[in-house]
């Protein structure tokens, strides 16, 4: 039985120049691949496992864990055609042919991993950064792989792009320095108001959201009039919201919109809408409740006082102060539904 095992592991399948190709050495090259495959694996759930439960230096063990990763499975590699008796030496000139057709059929696929390394050694963009794209998409970086980045926006919804796309196109990364961004919230009120009652009102409005930093000499709330529209005059609220605000600008601004709203209603501070109006300055020589009578109109005696506003609820508000959750890690293969786990326990 021995001499028939060694005969079928001695078995040469084909020949490439002078070194012969057995069974053997193929099935010990390939457990030498599985095995790299299965270090790295292990290797690369542990580091996620640590880098999930540490408050700092998760972007270092993200690239320790890459490094690693890629260089097991390298080295495997390497080990495994070597462990199959392949003579890289005589292999040069085929080796080099082959490479160059590779290359040209792969040229994209390297081009993507060399460009998920620069990222990763760059540090511009790391994981749990909130980055706009050029087409205007946004959201949290997921996960730099060997092809694309995984950013995820906040409908929950993953967005794979192209790691060369962040190298060569224009990205914003919001959250890559310091702790604030300063945000501008236009809005508009109608000719006539006066503009010292307008800014008290959205300030205070503004200044009562939950997740508006604490003011500075360098960070202040303003309000600028910015032009002068065909019915309104244009304002701009400039306020510094926190960086958790910041990963959400679709909410912080629907939640700064609807306080303005509130504010100016409660000020009894018009809001236009387009409209034409006709204005008569002078009819017969009279102007005002003097034209007015001319006509035979009668001006109210008195108005009725204007009810106070309810307290409306700014659902955006609530969303934008809800935590961001953490980049999540890759799923285990090994694990196991909790489902399937209570099925195959079944009753006691």
């Amino acid at each position: 039985m021995q001499t028939e095992f060694e005969r079928v592991e001695e078995f040469v399948l084909f020949t490439i120049g002078r070194t012969p190709v057995t069974l053997g050495g193929i099935i010990a090259g390939a457990l030498v691949v599985v095995l790299a495959f299965v270090v790295a694996a292990v290797v690369a759930f542990a580091l996620r496992r640590l880098r999930s439960r540490v408050r700092y230096g998760g972007s270092a063990l993200y690239i320790v864990e890459k490094l690693v990763t890629y260089g097991v499975v390298i080295v495997g590699l390497v080990a495994g055609l070597s462990t199959v008796g392949l003579d890289f030496s005589s292999l040069a000139i085929f080796a080099g042919a082959v490479g160059v057709g590779v290359g040209l059929g792969l040229q994209g696929v390297v081009k993507e991993f060399v460009s998920g390394l620069v990222l990763i050694f760059d540090r511009v963009v790391n994981i749990g950064d909130y980055v706009e794209l050029e087409g205007g998409q946004r959201g949290q970086v997921q996960e730099i792989g060997p092809r694309a980045t995984r950013i995820r926006n906040n409908d929950n919804i993953d967005i794979i792009v192209p790691n060369s796309h962040l190298i060569e196109g224009t990205l914003v990364n919001w959250t890559l320095h310091g702790q604030t961004r300063r945000i501008h919230i236009p809005f508009s009120v109608a000719y006539g108001a006066d503009k010292d009652k307008v800014r008290d009102a959205v300030l205070a409005a503004a200044r009562a959201l939950p997740f508006a930093m604490p003011e500075s000499e360098a960070h202040k709330s303003q309000v600028w009039l910015v032009g002068f529209g065909d019915s309104a005059l244009n304002f701009e609220l400039l306020v510094w919201p926190d960086l958790n605000a910041a990963k959400r600008p679709n909410a912080m601004l629907a939640a700064y919109t609807w306080a303005i709203d509130d504010a100016l209603r409660a000020a009894n501070i018009e809001i236009p809408y387009p409209q034409q109006d006709l204005r008569i300055r002078s009819l017969f020589g009279h102007e005002g409740e003097g034209a007015l009578e001319a006509l035979g109109l009668k001006t109210p005696s008195a108005q009725q006082p204007a009810e106070a506003p309810q307290a409306s609820v700014n659902d955006a508000a609530e969303d934008v102060v809800r935590p961001l959750p953490e980049p999540e890690p890759e799923p285990d293969p090994e694990a196991r539904p909790e489902t399937a786990t209570a099925e195959i326990a079944g009753p006691p």
